[in-house]
């Protein structure tokens, strides 16, 4: 059975890079729910120029339940995301409402605005802290998290993208988590979406 098993592995190996199967891999442990999963939802096939100025901005909301992310953690994820693949990048030092947003893009001199919330937060209970906290079973579980996004063309106001990240823990990587910590692959992939980058 083991030389049946490291047979395979060979004949797989003359066909896939070592790097494709590491992330088809990857992509099937998170789809079956053991690693970080997320899932993104685009209202447009927008594509941006690298050379694009964006700015970032995260809204006042702060999503319902017990979660309490830092208030403009959404923001700070969106930019490490996007400074890998835009190099003109700016970002809200804090929440500001859209016409504030809007404003501050303008007077940077930023082509686009994306402008974010935290729609959703679910922090369960992930540590045994947090287990003396709460002692309830329901509770147990993997963290979800839901982002909406508004691509907003700075001069026209006109709304290029609109998009909507939901975001889940795995359950081997749910231990001490929080739904801001699934923020940043989901952030860094939609970046490379506008740029149309597929890897």
């Amino acid at each position: 059975m083991r030389y049946l098993i490291l047979l395979g592995m060979l004949l797989l190996g003359g066909c896939m890079k070592v790097s494709d199967m590491a992330e088809s891999t990857r992509y099937h442990l998170s789809d079956a729910g053991l690693l970080d999963h997320s899932d993104t939802r685009r209202a447009s096939p927008w594509r941006l120029q690298a050379d694009s100025f964006i700015y970032i901005a995260q809204g006042h909301f702060v999503p319902p339940g017990g979660a309490h992310p830092r208030p403009n953690v959404v923001a700070e994820e969106a930019f490490n995301g996007f400074v890998e693949y835009f190099p003109l990048v700016r970002r809200a030092r804090t929440p500001l409402g859209l016409e504030e947003a809007l404003g501050e893009a303008r007077s940077a001199g930023a082509h686009y605005l994306l402008y974010s919330r935290f729609a959703a937060a679910d922090d369960r209970i992930g540590t045994y802290d947090e287990w003396a906290d709460e002692e309830a079973l329901d509770r147990l579980g993997r963290d979800r998290g839901v982002i909406q996004m508004m691509l907003i063309e700075t001069g026209s106001r006109y709304l290029v993208d609109t998009a909507t990240v939901r975001s889940r823990g795995g359950f081997l990587t749910f231990y001490d988590q929080k739904p801001e910590e699934l923020l940043g692959p989901p952030m860094r992939d939609y970046a490379r979406r506008l740029l149309g980058v597929s890897n």
